[in-house]
Order: C-alpha cells, then sequence, then structure tokens
C-alpha cells in the first residue's frame, strides 16, 4: 500500500495544480465587462470610419478630454474635473470637485486654467461644514456676459438642495441672483439642476417627491429672477438634462416615465413652452444629450452593455427629422385612340420605406462621467 504520507502529498500537489489551472481557466472566460476602462487617449480599436463634426469635450476619472477627427486629447490631469461647457469665444467653464465644496473655473480649449469664477471654501477659520458652498452645471447665456450655474443658496446649514442662480461673467457671485424659489421645496432632492440660458429666461431640472417618496424630475422655465417659473414636463414623465439645439427651437431631454430607463426625448420649444415630445431612443440608458453644433445629430453617454461604462453613442438627424419622401408620379394624359381618350399607363409604385436610422457607438472600451455634460464646439 501507498504510504498515508505520500497519498497525502500526491493529493496535495494535485489540489494546487487543479486549483491554478482553474483560476487561470475562469480568468481567461470572464467577461469583459468587469475590466476597468481605458483611458481614452490609449490605442483601441475604431468601430467604424465615422467622424463627427467639431470637438467634444467631456470627463473621464475627472480629467477633461477632447474629442475631434476621431482622436482624443487629455487636456487636464485627473483631478475631479467635470461638467464643461462652451463660452461664445470658444474658452471652457468647467467644475472642479473638491471633498467639501466645488468651484466654477474658466480653461482655454488646451485645458490651461484661466481663472477661478467663484470661491466656495468655508473660511480658514470655520470648524461648519455648512459654511462651504457647491457651484455645480455652469452655463453661459449667448450674449457672454451672464453665467448660469446650480448653486446652493439659501441652504439650513450642512444640506445641499441647489437653487438656479446667475452672475456676471466678468463679476462674482456676491452680484449674483436667485432665479428658482428652493424654499418651497421639500429637503433633501438635490433641487434645481442644469441651467440652460434660452430666449426669454432659463430652463433647468427641478426634482421633488412623489407621495410614495421617490425623487421625479420636471423640466421647467423661468423669465426672471427670483420667479417661481411653470413646469415644461409632467410629474409622469419624469424627465432631466434639458439640451437647447442650435437654433433653440428644439430641447432634447431624458425620459423615465417611472420605469427603470432613460429615453431620449426631443420637442419643439417657442414662447416658454414645449410642444410634442418624440421619443428617439427608447432602448439604451440614455444620459447628457448634446446637440451638434451644425445640426447634423445628437451625441449622448449610454452604457453599450448591461452594467457597463458609458460610452459616447451618435444619433445622425435623419432619425428624428427624416426626409420628405419623393413625389410620387403621377400619370399623364397621351392622345391616342379615336377619340383622343388617354393611353393606359402602369400603377405608380409607393415610395421605399427608407431603413431606420440606428445610433452609432463612437467608443468602445471608455468609461465617461454620466452625470457630466457633454460640450460641443464646431
Amino acid at each position: 500500500m501507498i504510504p498515508r504520507f505520500l497519498l497525502g502529498a500526491f493529493l496535495a500537489v494535485v489540489m494546487v495544480v487543479v486549483g491554478a489551472s482553474s483560476y487561470l481557466y475562469l480568468d481567461l472566460r470572464k467577461s469583459k465587462v468587469a475590466l476597468a476602462p481605458q483611458k481614452p487617449t490609449a490605442a483601441q480599436p475604431t468601430p467604424h470610419s465615422f467622424v463627427l463634426p467639431g470637438t467634444i469635450y467631456l470627463t473621464q476619472s475627472g480629467a477633461l478630454y477632447s474629442f475631434s477627427s476621431g482622436r482624443f486629447h487629455q487636456l487636464t490631469p485627473e483631478n475631479s474635473w467635470m461638467q464643461p461647457s462652451l463660452t461664445p469665444d470658444g474658452n471652457i467653464l468647467i467644475v472642479k470637485r473638491s471633498a467639501f465644496y466645488s468651484d466654477v473655473y474658466e480653461l482655454n480649449r488646451f485645458g490651461t486654467v484661466m481663472r477661478q469664477l467663484t470661491n466656495n471654501a468655508a473660511p480658514r477659520r470655520s470648524y461648519d461644514t455648512g459654511d462651504n458652498h457647491w457651484s455645480f452645471y455652469p452655463r453661459v447665456t449667448s450674449d457672454g456676459k451672464t453665467v448660469f450655474m446650480s448653486y446652493d443658496k439659501p441652504k439650513s446649514g450642512y444640506e445641499v438642495d441647489l437653487s438656479i442662480w446667475s452672475m456676471p461673467l466678468a463679476g462674482t457671485i456676491a452680484r449674483g441672483q436667485v432665479w428658482s424659489d428652493e424654499s418651497t421645496d421639500p429637503g433633501y432632492t438635490g433641487g434645481d439642476i442644469q441651467p440652460v440660458p434660452v430666449p426669454g429666461g432659463v430652463i433647468y431640472t427641478r426634482y421633488d417627491r412623489n407621495p410614495d417618496g421617490s425623487i421625479i424630475g420636471q423640466l421647467w422655465f423661468t423669465s426672471r429672477p427670483g420667479s417661481f417659473g411653470k413646469p415644461l414636463t409632467s410629474p409622469g414623465e419624469d424627465c432631466r438634462e434639458p439640451s437647447m439645439s442650435p437654433g433653440d427651437n428644439y430641447v432634447a431631454m431624458i425620459c423615465t416615465f417611472g420605469e427603470q430607463i432613460s429615453d431620449l426625448v426631443i420637442a419643439p420649444f417657442a414662447g416658454g413652452n414645449l410642444g410634442k415630445r418624440t421619443a428617439i431612443i427608447i432602448d439604451q440608458m440614455v444620459a447628457q444629450p448634446a446637440w451638434a453644433p451644425d445640426g447634423s445629430g445628437i451625441a449622448y453617454l449610454a452604457p453599450a452593455l448591461p452594467d457597463s461604462p458609458f460610452q459616447l453613442y451618435f444619433i445622425p438627424s435623419q432619425a428624428y427629422f427624416p426626409p420628405a419622401p419623393s413625389p410620387v408620379p403621377t400619370p399623364s394624359v397621351i392622345p391616342g385612340g379615336p377619340q383622343g381618350s388617354p393611353e393606359p399607363s402602369p400603377s405608380p409604385s409607393p415610395a421605399p420605406i427608407p431603413p431606420p436610422v440606428k445610433p452609432i457607438q463612437m467608443t468602445v472600451s471608455l468609461g465617461f462621467d454620466a452625470t457630466s455634460t457633454l460640450a460641443w464646439a464646431p
């Protein structure tokens, strides 16, 4: 018989070999979804040859990147940068988040800091975290004079429910004005987020509570400081993240309709009112839509697979503004026959139905910040 110690040693070796080989096999078979996102500047396969017009500015892991001519360029270190937007002269407004506060900065298009617009850190001798403040989602008006942002005043202590504020681009928040009436809202909803200047006022997302305690979003419009404004969407639609088209005549947004989804929806906008909603994408978890400056389509973020990081997508304008169909030719009357009766003509065939326009996936292995806006320059 084999001595017991030899048998034990043999079984131990078998267990080590089987365990190691099984681990290596499972490692080779594991889903790529679990892998960490690559940096946008890392070499990666290009899923197609389509190139977006202009330059998109977007963030991943706290760094600002530009995307143009099919290539990414890292403009800042990974240092908590988020929510870029553009000024009329081509610079970038962006938020830098710290542990207890956030501030708005102006960068040039190469990512160099030009100036700091807000100073939201508490005074050095303060021991109250409520003395810190938060600024988010800065956006400049088309005349380049005014900055809108979400700002946490008024507030009570450490509770952060944001309001919509404006301030001069060349001034400070001390000269700011509040545009939304946050005092009427229940606490701990997030408040009023992501203002977008429009002709005659500003559109933003207002968060509130359903009777069951769940948080919902509504698009609101207000035309002057201190005004309560009016809702543009209903609570049941649960819409947020507005984006204006280049001609200021359409709004893109995401709406959940009370489900675990986020559809891409557009609607005409005129006179402070939204028209008929049209759902463009209903099978993706859409975030942060942004219109192309030339009107050629809408870029947005969405995961390529469930529970995977957000990638950059583009939906061409033909998906929501399809070209008019070609007119169907009518038979012409051709004299012929004994009494000038028309000769028989073949029946016209109906115009073919164009194939559906599908979104184009622009990236495959990245992980963009789904709460951060996209800024798109010509």
